[in-house]
């Protein structure tokens, strides 16, 4: 038989997973993909993604890849899976890929959107999908800092805290150590009642995006400047910074690539 290596895209709505990641006795997204890959062909297959989203964590463009011997064409993957699949996920591509293409391995860049509804009061139909954040900011601050994380440095400072030294925001693979990342563009702007925060990057710390936007929150309420937020991006210190903004509000929104896979 032959071994082929298909890519897929994925959306998903992370609110009743806990992440990417497969975990025991947990509804995870990479654990639920491999059991309708399973059912599917029969194979014990683990599908790598190109990151590993947190528990509560979206997805528009998710990409994960697998290797598999069974002869279902490419072209009714789709429709298969998402005829396995709960409604939650959702194929909306599957490709043959070159062998040495690797979801993760192969990434060159990230874009994540952080989805913040301002109105005094959220609509039940978008509760899942946002933090509901009514109190006052000083919105123009934030837009006019959000340049700052622009360029590479070390994101210490705006890295979860734990014991796995996972990089990515749930988004990275587990193996690199340094907490230095590039940041392409970094934007906050308003769309209607959302204020939205849109971060284009090399890679993701664990919690990095969520914690840049707790620390613009500090910014919003007066409470540091932009220059502040030089300070705390200097300082390599996770205390400086602000809390850990809600997952609810994180969405993937891009994953690129090199002459192969780019989206």
């Amino acid at each position: 038989m032959t071994l082929r290596s298909l890519k897929l895209v994925l959306a998903y709505d992370g609110t009743d997973f806990s992440g990417w990641q497969v975990q025991p006795g947990l509804p995870t997204i990479q654990g639920t993909l491999a059991s309708a890959i399973g059912r599917l062909t029969g194979e014990n297959v683990l599908p790598q993604g190109s990151g590993r989203t947190d528990a509560g964590v979206h997805a528009l463009a998710q990409v994960a890849t697998f290797a598999t011997t069974s002869p279902i064409p490419v072209e009714n993957w789709e429709k298969a899976l998402n005829g396995t699949l709960p409604a939650a996920i959702r194929v909306l591509s599957v490709e043959e890929t070159p062998p040495d293409f690797h979801a993760r391995k192969s990434a060159k860049a990230k874009t994540y959107e952080y989805r913040m509804f301002r109105g005094p009061i959220c609509p039940p139909f978008d509760a899942r999908y946002v933090w509901h954040y009514p109190y006052p900011l000083d919105e123009g601050a934030m837009i006019a800092a959000a340049s700052v994380v622009e360029g590479e440095h070390d994101f210490t400072s705006f890295a979860a805290v734990d014991p796995e030294k996972r990089s990515g925001d749930g988004a990275e693979g587990g193996e690199a150590r340094s907490n230095v990342r590039r940041i392409y563009s970094s934007s906050w702007q308003r769309r209607g009642d959302d204020l939205v925060y849109t971060v284009r990057g090399s890679g993701f710390l664990h919690h990095m995006v969520r914690n840049l936007v707790g620390t613009f929150i500090l910014l919003g309420k007066g409470t540091t400047n932009r220059e502040g937020m030089r300070k705390i991006l200097e300082a390599r210190d996770r205390s400086t910074a602000g809390a850990t903004a809600p997952a609810s509000g994180l969405f993937l929104v891009n994953v690129e690539y090199g002459a192969f896979g780019r989206l």
